[in-house]
């Protein structure tokens, strides 16, 4: 896949989450209806805490060589930061504001950059663009989970995803 298209479908993550999470109450943002155990909000804290992390994946690649990619139980993160007790619509906005920001910094790193790689703990080998492949079909995973909650409170809104 072209790196334009890359940088594309990943730009649009601000925008989708904003969609899926479109005029939520707070009892909507809490419920935790239909798959996973996991209440929209914790799903949206779940998805910030993966960009972050998978961001310092893409800038360790850039700027090391072959960087070390530690793997995270996100169980384990999940229970031990309290996401059911964390703001999810807070999250959504920091969220967005991050994406936009990595966005940038996508725009700005070169095709060869794509190319380059470090190791990760679990899986081995990974090249930027395979990084970055990984998070937009993350959040497109995760906005399936959002759309049936939803729908499950009787609050629907039309799904978008970025795979699409």
């Amino acid at each position: 896949m072209k790196t334009s298209s890359l940088n594309e479908r990943f730009s649009l993550g601000a925008s989708l989450l904003e969609n899926a999470v479109a005029d939520l109450t707070a009892e909507q943002w809490i419920a935790a209806p239909g798959p996973g155990n996991w209440s929209i909000a914790e799903v949206v804290v779940h998805l910030l805490d993966c960009d972050l992390v998978y961001a310092d994946r893409m800038k360790r690649i850039v700027a090391e060589e072959s960087p070390a990619l530690l793997a995270f139980d996100q169980d384990s993160w999940a229970d031990r930061l309290h996401y059911a007790k964390l703001p999810g619509a807070d999250a959504a906005a920091l969220f967005g504001s991050h994406r936009r920001w990595m966005t940038v910094l996508l725009r700005s790193w070169s095709e060869s950059d794509f190319g380059r790689a470090g190791m990760h703990s679990e899986v081995g080998r990974q090249t930027l663009a395979e990084v970055v492949a990984k998070v937009v079909t993350h959040l497109d995973h995760h906005l399936r989970f959002i759309y049936a909650k939803r729908a499950n409170l009787g609050s629907s809104v039309v799904p978008k995803y970025a795979n699409e």
